[in-house]
């Protein structure tokens, strides 16, 4: 699944397997179809370890698509379209990486990270693998194979995450510096940065506990996200420069 999401991502102008006008429609559809290959892994392996990470796991992946979701909302009501190249040629501006539409969606970039990281379930939100309570979460009986699969089809998902914050937040393959040419260049940098600060995230923070987790996605997240969707389609209905009219 997580493999199939990269055919409507963008890598430059043009270059993409699947260039269709509801994109972020089919990525959210796929993300949310990958719960099913956890539940089913910690299921069959036949033991309590792994079936509880598998629940944890399904949990905290539909809850965070929640605010993933409705932070999404506020960039299709920015920019008028649910396909990424019309997404990133709308954030093409005059100041390269600072363009009009970049500095009001600044706030959510923060959330959508950390939303990225819960949904992906990497630190400090890995309660289903949690060594200290449930050994290794549902990849306990998995070796070989089947646990190479397991973590390529995590670590895919990570970069996906970053790809998108590439997208929708960072001008994709638009060059950050006026002047220089865009292309696939950018692109990979800038994901390879963001994929870098999942990394530097599992490093410096320790893990929360789960009660802690489920109320940042529900008490904190949802009403913030929430919120937000207000706000971009209060600055779309007014003009705004950088936000779409309907």
């Amino acid at each position: 699944m997580a493999l199939i999401a990269w055919a409507v991502i963008p890598f430059n102008d043009g270059w993409v397997i699947s260039d269709i006008n509801v994109a972020i429609l089919y990525v959210m559809a796929i993300s949310s179809l990958e719960v099913y290959g956890v539940i089913m892994g910690g299921w069959a392996s036949n033991s309590k370890y792994p079936f509880l990470g598998s629940l944890r796991s399904a949990a905290q992946m539909i809850s965070y698509e929640v605010s993933l979701g409705l932070i999404i909302i506020g960039v299709i009501i920015s920019t008028g379209s649910m396909n990424f190249g019309d997404i990133v040629n709308a954030q093409r501006g005059d100041f390269g990486l600072f363009s009009w539409y970049w500095l009001p969606h600044f706030p959510m970039v923060f959330l959508f990270f950390i939303s990225a990281l819960a949904e992906t379930n990497r630190p400090p939100f890995d309660l289903p693998e949690a060594e200290s309570e449930l050994v290794a979460g549902y990849q306990v009986e998995y070796s070989s194979t089947p646990f190479l699969l397991f973590m390529i089809g995590e670590y895919m998902a990570i970069t996906l995450m970053c790809a998108l914050m590439t997208t929708l937040f960072f001008g994709g393959w638009l060059s950050p510096i006026p002047g220089l040419p865009d292309g696939i260049f950018w692109f990979t940098l800038k994901t390879v940065f963001f994929f870098f600060m999942f990394a530097m995230v599992k490093a410096v923070v320790p893990r929360f506990r789960y009660d802690q987790l489920m109320r940042i996605g529900w008490k904190v997240f949802l009403p913030l996200s929430l919120a937000w969707v207000v706000i971009a389609a209060g600055l779309a209905q007014y003009g705004v420069p950088g936000y779409a009219r309907w």
